[in-house]
């Protein structure tokens, strides 16, 4: 298996070997201490102030060798500067086009030192781990509060590279000025959408982000899809072989399924009391009829995720087929004057659940570089459904009857979407393309030495060869050695695997039993196995993405039946209000993805949104004074944006914490996360029901008690876990 510290060694820059951070004598400390605490022969407080101060000697070392190289290509950008003539209108255009080269060679030397900080970031980050596997995970809370909170951190220039941004600055505006107007001094900062693509600025500014955890609004929204990215860095994935078997039909195919999945869920939320009295059931019902989906997408879940690994048609079709005789049953239900049949139809609902395959789709068949794309739209497709929905059933508000089947505000929701199914299904069959059947297996770590020998020559060292040839041999090959080496990572498992029996020493840094459960790149096969791999901060994330579910499933949920024994509205006025609930989604997450990220940690933006959720909560009870409109809409806006704003920064926490195996196969990070979502739907529509029979005056501070005392727990609880999210 391909341990971190191998893989370390063999993406060094041969020069710049002796700066950095020596992982394998961290890893032997700290197998060392763990031997001596076991033996009782070393005192506990001694080995986390002695392994501090290694640590700390370590990432020194990292930071002034990286300021030492900053000031060097700063001496060179300064150099170029003062060139005479060199951005002048005067210069011929091949002098402008050496002192560009020139301006490139800088910006891959800086590339190069970007990845030198990110190995050795990803390093810090993978010991402190380790260290908190042998002694309980005490260590990096208490090393990240001294060190990076502190104003003079040396662990904040490796992971935020405080400064890089000004020689990055200067490299960006005169290329800019070099290759968009030829020196006639129209900055990028005045006029940037001038700016024309550079590939070495593109190269370094996802090098920036990577490190930085920076994002802009379309990286932000895609990461509500959690689809988890491999931690080390691989800048060359097989996207050609996804560029052969990608389809754009096809993921569109993929995105209106989740956007009409997501309007089957929300439509019947505004009508479903009134459905349940026509059926003489209690209104407080409404709660089971519209958890009896989320009760079976626990179960779809795991059987669409298991299915895509073999097939995207099949599924989706079962899926299509289930939901069409799932809404017919639902509007049949009135005239068979059926509870039953109306839940059995929301359960048929469920059934077809088929976010895991639409989520796996992306995964396994956009490439790389429109994946990030694809995820956003996955999640513009799911806030406009969820928005779409209410506002739909808004204007199904018309009464008749056909054949002695009744249409009405109840029954034409089921209907509608009855419609909807059969068209998508129709289109689906001949629309739709089914990828090469490889890439619909769990295989992300056994392609075959000899394919990956053809990508590395066809693909990977023609696009080195792009660079221009005045770079130095040397530094050429190191590069090539550090993109092979990244891009062959899936291929080293089985090679460590060998390696590590060869060798005595590499076989004591291999230390496969340790290694297995974070390094292999194989997915995991059980439920049971994927839990293994959950360490408390994922743990903890997983519990507050239940939290904002239940607080925003008891505050959609029961919305109906609130506002009309409060308030008497209509289903019209119900039906407007959740649409502009809904409607507020993709605003939040410009707002948080475009400015927010970029001035706020992510664990900052977490908690405050949690103290949020849990202030919208509180306003919401009904206590002495008489319940009015204005502290039901703001309270409920409160609640709803700030759980958006915390399942935003919630997901993209969790996708980071969370171990790379999970980013593919059955049981992805995927599954777990839209597994504790829906457990939690279940338990609050659950709670709904059951407090319904006590009377409507007790509803709402009854359900609201539950969400607030989760809500709390969840803040204590990433209270404990908070310095380990850095």
């Amino acid at each position: 298996m391909v341990n971190f510290g191998k893989k370390l060694k063999e993406t060094q820059i041969q020069e710049w070997q002796g700066y950095y951070m020596n992982y394998k004598m961290l890893k032997k400390k700290v197998k060392q201490y763990s031997q001596q605490i076991e033996a009782g022969a070393q005192d506990p407080f001694y080995i986390l102030k002695d392994f501090s101060r290694t640590l700390d000697n370590q990432i020194e070392r990292i930071v002034l060798f990286f300021l030492e190289q900053q000031g060097i290509l700063a001496s060179r950008l300064s150099a170029l500067g003062k060139q005479p003539d060199a951005l002048s209108q005067r210069a011929d255009l091949s002098r402008l086009s050496e002192v560009q080269a020139e301006y490139r060679d800088v910006g891959r030397d800086l590339l190069k030192l970007l990845f030198f900080v990110e190995m050795n970031a990803i390093g810090i980050r993978k010991i402190l781990k380790k260290f908190d596997k042998r002694f309980g995970y005490r260590f990096t809370n208490y090393y990240i509060r001294t060190r990076a909170n502190h104003p003079y951190s040396q662990l904040r220039q490796v992971f935020r590279h405080v400064g890089i941004g000004a020689v990055v600055g200067v490299i960006s505006r005169n290329l800019a000025e070099l290759q968009d107007h030829h020196g006639n001094c129209v900055s990028i900062y005045d006029q940037p959408a001038l700016h024309l693509p550079d590939p070495v600025m593109d190269s370094i500014k996802a090098s920036v982000d990577r490190l930085t955890n920076s994002t802009n609004f379309l990286e932000y929204l895609g990461k509500h899809a959690l689809i988890v990215q491999e931690e080390l860095p691989t800048p060359f994935e097989d996207d050609h072989v996804l560029d052969e078997i990608y389809h754009f039909m096809s993921l569109l195919l993929n995105l209106v399924n989740t956007f009409l999945y997501m309007v089957n869920t929300y439509i019947v939320v505004p009508t479903a009391d009134d459905y349940s009295l026509s059926l003489g059931a209690a209104a407080s019902v409404c709660g089971a009829v519209i958890g009896a989906m989320a009760v079976a997408q626990l179960f779809s879940s795991i059987y669409f995720s298991a299915w895509s690994n073999k097939s995207y048609l099949r599924p989706l079709v079962f899926s299509s087929v289930v939901l069409l005789v799932g809404n017919t049953l639902y509007a049949l239900a009135y005239d068979l004057n059926s509870i039953y049949v109306l839940l059995i139809g929301r359960l048929c609902c469920g059934l077809g659940s088929a976010r895991a395959v639409n989520r796996r789709y992306i995964t396994d068949c956009v490439p790389l570089k429109m994946r990030m794309q694809a995820s956003a739209a996955f999640v513009s497709a799911s806030a406009l459904g969820m928005a779409c929905g209410p506002a739909l059933a808004c204007f199904l508000q018309i009464r008749f009857k056909l054949f002695q089947i009744t249409f009405n505000e109840v029954t034409l929701p089921g209907w509608v979407m009855a419609v909807a199914w059969l068209v998508y299904l129709v289109w689906l069959w001949i629309s739709f393309k089914e990828p090469p059947p490889y890439k619909a297996k769990d295989n992300t770590a056994s392609q075959d030495a000899t394919s990956d020998k053809v990508v590395k020559q066809e693909f990977i060292l023609p696009l080195l060869n792009r660079c221009p040839a005045d770079r130095s041999p040397e530094a050429g090959q190191l590069e090539a050695g550090g993109v092979e080496d990244g891009a062959s990572q899936p291929l080293l498992v089985s090679l460590g695997e060998k390696q590590c029996g060869e060798d005595r020493e590499e076989e004591e840094d291999c230390d496969v039993s340790e290694e297995a459960p974070e390094e292999t790149h194989k997915p995991v096969t059980s439920i049971v196995s994927a839990y293994r791999l959950l360490t408390p901060s994922v743990k903890v994330q997983l519990f507050v993405y239940f939290m904002l579910k239940y607080a925003m499933e008891i505050l959609l949920a029961e919305s109906s039946l609130i506002t009309t024994y409060y308030f008497l509205w209509s289903t019209t006025n119900v039906a407007i209000f959740l649409a502009c609930l809904g409607l507020t989604v993709l605003p939040i997450n410009t707002i948080v993805g475009s400015y927010m990220s970029s001035i706020f940690e992510e664990r900052q933006v977490l908690l405050a949104s949690q103290i949020m959720v849990c202030l919208g909560i509180v306003l919401s009870f009904h206590v002495i004074v008489p319940y009015s409109v204005l502290q039901y809409v703001c309270s409920a806006l409160i609640t709803f944006v700030a759980a958006e704003v915390l399942e935003g920064v919630n997901l993209s926490l969790l996708s980071r914490v969370m171990s790379s195996r999970l980013s593919r196969g059955t049981y992805n990070g995927g599954l777990l996360s839209t597994e504790a979502g829906t457990l939690a739907r279940v338990i609050a529509d659950g709670t709904i029901t059951l407090v319904g029979y006590w009377g409507m005056n007790r509803l709402l501070n009854i359900t609201l008690l539950p969400a607030l005392f989760v809500c709390i727990s969840s803040l204590v609880a990433t209270c404990f876990t908070y310095n380990s999210l850095y």
